[in-house]
């Protein structure tokens, strides 16, 4: 099942998916707000590709299958890697009982894309996918990290940059473009946006290719074009900055986002409560943890009234 189950903000239906390297590749799954399964559908066209992430819009379900695809001769742990030869694609499936046979499979560059920011269908009926990819070098860079191949300098994540594709289902085509220049990963943004045209994405961002830099939070206006970015400090690595709406915030970045930092040469770690607005603000409060916390990872917030 994927890590990134998808709940519509507006109807209260939670989407998710299942994927395999043997067939069938793709089920896509969606369940009622009171948590019963509603629709099972196998999605024809998909293929072994890894699957990690996904999106949703208004209409539609949206699947990515990058560069990367199941390898069994890979013994690292996680059978899969970069293959030129596996095209990368999105699919594009309408919402509904009975739809996936109406699934629409776009190519687009070679390229992966772990975690996807946010999709949305434009004025003009295009659906928008933004999020970060990354290409054949910043992949294997990232892989050497992860599996502890020799690889001085490599990254956790590396060559990771924003990108933002373009789906224009009537005339049948794909434009991509990349959004920015930093490194990142982990995008987040207010989930009461998920599927429809957000305005501000956080992420974090890595040092450079070359290692030089130190990793920040970043916060993208999308309207605007601006950026803050948001330092913690040499040898601090932050974790994804999870949005909590205020109880009054009636804006989009009324709120806050809470990220586990990790201090990478001392056995410590802080949950920084940061002012979503502006992140150039002081913290609104820092806690200091009873024991070092690993960063980098995935986080969610649960609210007291969820919890009676």
């Amino acid at each position: 099942m994927t890590a990134h189950p998808k709940e519509d903000p507006v109807t209260g239906e939670l989407h998710f998916f299942a994927s395999s390297p043997f067939p069938p590749y793709l089920i896509h799954h969606v369940a009622s707000a009171d948590g019963h399964v509603l629709t099972s559908q196998e999605v024809p066209g998909a293929s072994a590709a890894l699957k990690h992430d996904f999106a949703i819009t208004e209409h539609h379900v949206v699947f990515l299958e990058g560069t990367v695809t199941f390898d069994p001769n890979e013994h690292s742990g996680i059978p899969y890697g970069w293959n030129d030869a596996q095209t990368s694609r999105i699919g594009v499936m309408p919402r509904g009982e009975g739809r996936a046979a109406e699934v629409r499979w776009f190519e687009i560059g070679q390229g992966y894309a772990m975690h996807l920011a946010n999709a949305y269908e434009d004025a003009h009926g295009r659906i928008v996918v933004e999020g970060p990819a990354v290409g054949r070098a910043g992949w294997q860079r990232s892989w050497n990290w992860w599996v502890g191949a020799p690889d001085r300098g490599a990254e956790p994540n590396s060559g990771s940059r924003s990108r933002r594709w373009s789906i224009d289902l009537t005339a049948g085509r794909v434009s991509e473009e990349d959004t920015d220049d930093l490194v990142v990963e982990f995008p987040t943004i207010n989930d009461a946006f998920i599927g429809r045209e957000h305005r501000y994405q956080y992420a974090l961002a890595f040092p450079d290719d070359l290692g030089i830099g130190n990793h920040t939070l970043v916060k993208y206006d999308r309207a605007t074009g601006a950026r803050q970015l948001r330092p913690v400090g040499t040898g601090q690595l932050p974790s994804e900055a999870v949005f909590v709406a205020s109880a009054d915030g009636a804006d989009e970045d009324g709120g806050y986002l809470l990220t586990v930092v990790s201090d990478l040469n001392a056995d410590a770690s802080r949950l920084l409560v940061l002012d979503a607005s502006d992140l150039t603000l002081p913290p609104v409060a820092t806690v200091h943890l009873p024991r070092r916390v690993p960063a980098m990872i995935h986080g969610s917030w649960i609210p007291d009234a969820d919890l009676a």
